[in-house]
């Protein structure tokens, strides 16, 4: 299982949100390259960053920090927040991003995703952030009528490289993951999952490798990353099944 340190872009600083709330936004730095390579030299396989601003713009704004993060690394970095349409895709993954994140899109436009995939095989993920089960978009701020698996189901025979499933609820509270609903949705679908939302500890990523059958491919984890409450290099090793007696 594959561990996805989280950059949230706010205002190019890195930033944690909770619970989808730009208000209640906490900076962990100004840095967001120098970040990225401190994640990378722990162990890390994979970034996750996203444009908050951009999801809310509905385009890319905090292009100048995501440039600076693949700058500063090699690990392949995913990247969501503000991509809408071929042009916004196309320029990403010509940037070096190696796989773009639709979220709103997929809600709205499903035939973007369904072509995207098409056009970059294995480039493209689908980003399902639920409250109540129920996808939000437009940056959390709408919550639809769709349901995280009718959404996800939409897309089975697409190419979708993975469903990234956010527990919005739990996303920035320390709260613990979802682990059920995770779980769940991965046994429902054929599409790999990433789970994301309230990773507060180890024991949280111990549990989500005990329901990798089900199809859960990997975990991001922002907050407790930053504030220490996780080692990133013993996560690692976790998720590795390479955790020291």
């Amino acid at each position: 299982m594959i561990l996805y340190p989280a950059i949230d872009l706010k205002g190019g600083q890195c930033v944690r949100l909770l619970r989808g709330e730009m208000d209640k936004a906490t900076v962990f730095g100004d840095n967001p390259g120098a970040q990225a390579a401190k994640f990378q030299a722990a162990g890390c396989e994979w970034l996750h960053v996203v444009d908050l601003d951009g999801a809310f713009a509905g385009k890319a704004v905090n292009e100048a920090a995501v440039k600076s993060i693949l700058a500063n690394v090699r690990v392949p970095v995913q990247l969501g927040g503000g991509i809408r349409d071929h042009a916004g895709i196309e320029r990403w993954l010509e940037a070096g991003i190696s796989r773009v994140i639709l979220g709103t899109a997929a809600l709205r436009n499903p035939q973007l995703v369904i072509e995207a995939c098409k056009a970059h095989p294995g480039r493209v993920a689908v980003g399902i952030d639920a409250r109540g089960g129920m996808v939000a978009v437009e940056g959390w701020a709408e919550t639809s009528d769709v349901s995280a698996l009718d959404l996800a189901r939409r897309f089975e025979d697409a190419g979708v490289a993975a469903i990234i499933y956010t527990d919005i609820d739990r996303d920035g509270a320390l709260e613990g993951v979802n682990v059920r609903a995770t779980a769940d949705l991965a046994r429902a679908i054929a599409i790999p999952v990433i789970a994301s939302g309230g990773v507060a500890s180890l024991d949280d990523l111990r549990a989500l490798m005990a329901e990798a059958e089900s199809g859960i491919q990997g975990v991001i984890s922002g907050r407790a990353l930053y504030d220490g409450r996780i080692d990133l290099a013993r996560a690692v090793a976790v998720l590795a099944g390479q955790e020291a007696a």
